[in-house]
């Protein structure tokens, strides 16, 4: 029997960050500090927790530091980069997604914060998940402006995106199939959401898994919840 190629990472790491700028932090957004640490590197640390070795990262052309910074700061990592700025995070998605590695891909926007041993726990989760299956992170910790809520089966099956006053929110953690990686939308989608909720239509198979706290860090208050989440004991 083939086993199935190692597993590899991609971040998503191209948006402008500018309600982060605006509240006074005066760097890129993969460079805002949660508990003393940066985004960029707390998602390469739950990475390297989950046992993957190789990430492809994307930043736009102002994030341009933020590459001789990781690579210095993760040398036992291959760091792949993109530097480009996008028009959305759908088509970072494309990008990071489209690389030339084979079969599924986890991937991670940059802003989503969680502990590394959670992240590892999702991803452990999300493998045990048919080879063919797409498998989104989901939280009840609903801390977002505008949270793309997700319904479940009895199986953990996806039935639906895009529902209201939702008890799980998607967390910005996928593994990616290796047919969805490849797969152009076939209707126009201009978001990532979009693109994802497309994906249920056209049938592929989409499972959610769990994790209790994930904060979508776009706001001076996300960084502070994730802070004091980042402060309770494990």
């Amino acid at each position: 029997m083939t086993s199935a190629p190692p597993l590899v990472g991609g971040i998503i790491a191209a948006g402008e960050g500018s309600r982060l700028r605006e509240a006074g932090f005066p760097v890129p957004k993969p460079m805002v500090r949660v508990a003393g640490v940066p985004l960029l590197e707390s998602v390469i640390r739950n990475f390297a927790a989950a046992g993957i070795a190789r990430i492809s990262i994307i930043v736009n052309e102002r994030e341009r530091d933020c590459v001789e910074w990781a690579s210095g700061r993760f040398p036992d990592i291959t760091l792949d980069w993109t530097v480009k700025t996008t028009a959305s995070s759908l088509e970072s998605f494309a990008i990071v997604a489209g690389g030339p590695a084979a079969g599924r891909m986890l991937i991670s926007t940059v802003d989503a914060w969680c502990r590394p041993a959670d992240f590892a726990g999702f991803v452990e989760a999300a493998r045990r998940r048919p080879e063919e299956t797409t498998v989104l992170g989901l939280t009840p910790l609903v801390a977002d402006e505008k949270p793309l809520g997700a319904r479940i089966d009895g199986r953990g099956r996806i039935t639906a995106l895009g529902i209201p006053a939702p008890a799980l929110v998607t967390a910005g953690m996928y593994l990616v199939s290796a047919r969805a990686r490849r797969l152009a939308p076939g209707a126009p989608c201009a978001r990532l959401r979009d693109y994802l909720g497309w994906l249920i239509k056209e049938g592929e198979p989409m499972y959610g898994e769990t994790i209790e706290t994930v904060v979508d860090v776009d706001r001076a208050e996300d960084v502070a919840l994730a802070e004091s989440l980042a402060a309770r004991p494990s």
